[in-house]
């Protein structure tokens, strides 16, 4: 009974040392889930049902669990490198088998979808042609590294102040000569093909009490060229009432005629409905405008809800899709597949997939991978204790033996 009891000692020693050996050997794999061995002390059944005078027969290795703990995260450069923080996995197919994952470390194919080293691919939700998100099945997720089509401008909102003790102008309105207009400033818009233009805006103040004089150029040419909705060339009258808010009906339909091969006329809104007419100085809070010219990709980024963002040359951000998380009701119920992979397991119960901080899903982190949980003092700990435990169970068999071989000689 002693040989089994301290062979079984050297066996759950030994398969304690291989834990912490492949724990020590993983305290440098991105995203690697330490494990424990947890063991178990054996009885033999006893005849007459009598446990009271039983001595045990030895332990045995009763489970090896891993332990889903937070690993530290480390920044890195790579923008596809992605961190969870908080509990999930990244869900990975393999031409339609699905695994998981804690490991971020990401790239592109040269098909555009988001692989891991293995080749596997993250899955998510993709975008419609307008750049949303559309909440579906998680499918492979592809970003599109085409070029973005130019948006010609439909809308121009202008944040103004014109200065109500400025004094009214009575010449004729000529965009050469600043004696004939108040105040003007520049904004781009643009057509079709993309291509910018530079409207001007001149404001003239009338004899009336709270009006003002709206004329409009394009690229420096005649006002002829612009159409404030009064007809080509005409001004349009900005009306103020006496506590400086705007009065004319907005926006104005803007059309403007153009040569250059794009859609003519290009049609936009011109909204001057923030504008006010204070006594303080001219004063352009904001112009802004919805056209831009084409693009090409300069980057991209991952938001903590998951949603990769594309940046592009135009200064335009277009969303791309997507990453998705999955947790389980019992990670340690996780069937481990090697490749800091795990799979889905009847223990572990099924995969609880949704958006990043939603449910018990933690948030993502861009450009950062998260480290290995494994402590290394703590493991040295262990495998000393370990290597004592070994000793002592080596030592029981010696001491056995001795007594044995002492019988053994009486006479």
């Amino acid at each position: 009974m002693g040989f089994q009891s301290g062979l079984s000692g050297l066996n759950v020693a030994a398969k304690n040392l291989d834990v912490i050996g492949n724990n020590v050997a993983n305290a440098g794999t991105v995203g690697f889930k330490g494990s424990r061995a947890i063991f178990a002390d054996v009885f033999a059944s006893s005849l007459n049902g009598s446990g009271g005078g039983q001595v045990g027969i030895g332990a045995k290795v009763s489970k090896v669990q891993q332990q889903f703990t937070q690993g530290n995260v480390s920044v890195t450069n790579n923008p596809l490198d992605v961190a969870i923080n908080g509990g999930g996995f990244f869900r990975l197919s393999n031409n339609g088998t699905i695994s998981y994952s804690r490991n971020g470390q990401f790239n592109l194919d040269s098909s555009g979808y988001i692989v891991n080293s293995d080749g596997l691919q993250v899955t998510g939700y993709p975008v419609d042609s307008a750049g949303n998100v559309v909440p579906s099945s998680p499918q492979p997720l592809q970003l599109s590294t085409a070029d973005v089509s130019p948006n010609a401008t439909t809308e121009f909102d202008a944040s103004i102040n014109l200065d109500s003790r400025a004094a009214s102008i009575t010449l004729p309105f000529s965009a050469t000569d600043p004696a004939t207009y108040t105040n003007s400033t520049s904004g781009t818009v643009y057509d079709s093909l993309g291509n910018p233009h530079v409207m001007t805006l001149y404001f003239s103040k009338t004899a009336t009490a709270g009006q003002w004089s709206l004329h409009a150029t394009l690229n420096g040419g005649p006002v002829t060229d612009v159409n404030l909705g009064a007809g080509a060339g005409t001004p349009v009258n900005l009306n103020f009432d006496n506590l400086g808010r705007m009065s004319t009906a907005m926006p104005l339909n803007t059309s403007i005629t153009l040569a250059n091969g794009a859609v003519t006329p290009l049609a936009f809104e011109l909204d001057f409905g923030r504008t006010s007419q204070f006594g303080t100085d001219f004063t352009v809070s904001s112009l802004a405008q919805n056209g831009y010219a084409a693009g090409r990709m300069s980057g991209f980024s991952i938001s903590a809800e998951g949603v990769i963002v594309g940046r592009y040359s135009n200064g335009q951000a277009l969303q791309l899709g997507q990453i998705v998380l999955a947790n389980f009701a019992n990670p340690g119920g996780l069937r481990a597949l090697g490749n800091n992979q795990w799979e889905e397991t009847a223990d572990s119960g099924l995969a609880l997939v949704g958006e990043p901080l939603t449910g018990s899903l933690g948030s993502l982190q861009s450009a950062a991978v998260e480290d290995s949980n494994v402590d290394l003092t703590q493991e040295l700990v262990n495998m000393i204790t370990a290597q004592r435990a070994y000793q002592a169970n080596a030592q029981t068999i010696k001491t056995i033996d001795q007594v044995l071989q002492t019988l053994v000689n009486l006479r």
